[in-house]
């Protein structure tokens, strides 16, 4: 088992899908998620220790070092190899703070039932054939309307793809670039690690571009000439809880007009913010070189596998082409019934329940934070499912820190997981799928780790 996990982790290097600088799992967390002892995982870091490809970075966990005197320069990941993804529903902690996971104990079940039973009642045999690759028009319609009301979008129902999810979009986009020879693209840093192992997975190679308190530093774009492509979340960056500023905003259409570029605009959690309305999608600024990408998975569920794709005008046929090639269409029924939640006003009237929920759950998880670990730095802005919490100054590493909480019953995800150029030790908490008893509790756990 040791030299299988060596070998992959040496293949992970040598091709780039783990590039220079990036943190591994902490040994315990990654030995949870392929179910083997700890002590394989210790082993097999140390052999390529020995070889050396990473190194114990003191205040930074185990970090990829390159590959030595091989003459091999990382490259893109090859389509078919799977990385290393987290796991979340084998996790056997008792609180799972993971980023990302929504409150599905609030999905709208009578809601939904209500619209089902309107759409099989009213669709003709029609709405059932495979039918248009664009997705259903009611739901284009619908989502059109919906986003020019709540995200300031300018775009009609032919401008809209209906995807299984931002991952499907990411994948399409990825496919593009690459066969167009945009095989480099600039990500966050630090950002979503789920988003930069699916890029790679796609063949893509990932540049890390900083983040600082006012978003995405686009200056370092223009120092990376052959990048043509950046994706961002500008509305609330993840993990980070910044928003991405006026100015910043400016600079990074100006550097897309400037280098031919396409921006591609997650914007995946933006109905979440608790103490103003939410900025403005950047597609509206400039259509012509954003593409926009949401989906339902925060606001319904993860599982539904509904999203949309906004692209330039110039890029929507060859995007519908791949989509059309790659499943010939979303699922017809769950696109008819969430377009019956958006006219009857259901999925807004679901929303705001679970704004306000999500809202008490975040101050409960400040006030324990005050309470039980007062040390800890909070960043970001009243917005989204999750919050970060960094430790300026502190020692240890946070992929440490979030192996010792785990022990508490309490699975946190490290800053360092997310970048490996986090200035300093952090964690990131999602709080939407516990309630505030739950929090508090997890917290005072998570601050009886600093304490002892």
């Amino acid at each position: 088992m040791t030299s299988w996990l060596t070998d992959e982790l040496r293949a992970a290097i040598m091709d780039g899908r783990l590039g220079t600088g990036a943190t591994l799992p902490a040994s315990r967390i990654l030995a949870e998620e392929l179910d083997v002892s700890r002590g394989v995982v210790v082993e097999a870091y140390q052999r390529l220790k020995d070889e050396g490809m990473v190194s114990g970075r003191h205040g930074a966990g185990t970090v990829v070092t390159g590959v030595v005197d091989s003459g091999i320069a990382p490259g893109p990941a090859p389509a078919g190899e799977l990385t290393f993804l987290p796991r979340r529903w084998r996790t056997d902690a008792e609180f799972d703070l993971s980023p990302g996971v929504p409150d599905l104990a609030g999905f709208p079940r009578a809601a939904w039932l209500r619209a089902e039973r309107t759409v099989l009642d009213q669709a003709d045999v029609a709405d059932l054939g495979y039918g248009d690759p664009h997705g259903s028009g009611r739901l284009r319609r619908e989502l059109a309307a919906w986003l020019a009301r709540t995200r300031g979008l300018r775009a009609g129902p032919d401008d809209i793809i209906v995807v299984n999810g931002v991952a499907q979009a990411m994948a399409l986009l990825a496919h593009w670039l690459r066969t167009h020879g945009r095989s480099e693209i600039a990500v966050e840093d630090p950002g979503s690690r789920g988003a930069v192992e699916e890029l790679r997975y796609w063949g893509l190679r990932t540049v890390p571009v900083a983040v600082d308190d006012a978003g995405l530093r686009v200056g370092q774009l223009r120092g990376v000439r052959s990048v043509r492509s950046v994706m961002v979340t500008p509305a609330h960056q993840f993990p980070t809880g910044v928003v991405l500023a006026p100015q910043r905003r400016r600079e990074l259409l100006a550097w897309a007009e400037s280098a031919d570029g396409l921006v591609i605009e997650d914007d995946y959690d933006a109905e979440y913010r608790y103490d103003r309305t939410p900025v403005p999608a950047m597609h509206a600024s400039d259509p012509g070189r954003v593409v926009y990408a949401g989906s339902t998975s925060k606001t319904l569920a993860p599982g539904l596998r509904l999203g949309w794709l906004i692209p330039p005008a110039w890029l929507k046929k060859d995007l519908l082409v791949a989509k059309h090639a790659s499943d010939l269409g979303s699922p017809a029924l769950p696109q008819l019934v969430l377009a019956q939640l958006i006219a009857s006003g259901d999925l807004e009237h679901h929303i705001r329940l679970m704004r306000k929920r999500q809202r008490g759950r975040r101050d409960a998880l400040l006030a324990a934070l005050r309470t039980y670990l007062p040390q800890a730095r909070v960043q970001g802005v009243a917005a989204g499912l999750h919050l970060l919490i960094t430790f300026p100054g502190l020692d240890t590493p946070d992929t440490e820190l979030a192996d010792r909480i785990l022990q508490t019953g309490v699975l946190v995800h490290p800053l360092s997981a997310h970048g490996p150029r986090a200035e300093a030790p952090g964690l990131v908490l999602g709080y939407a799928a516990h309630t505030t008893d739950q929090l508090r509790e997890a917290v005072r756990r998570v601050g009886s780790v600093f304490s002892a």
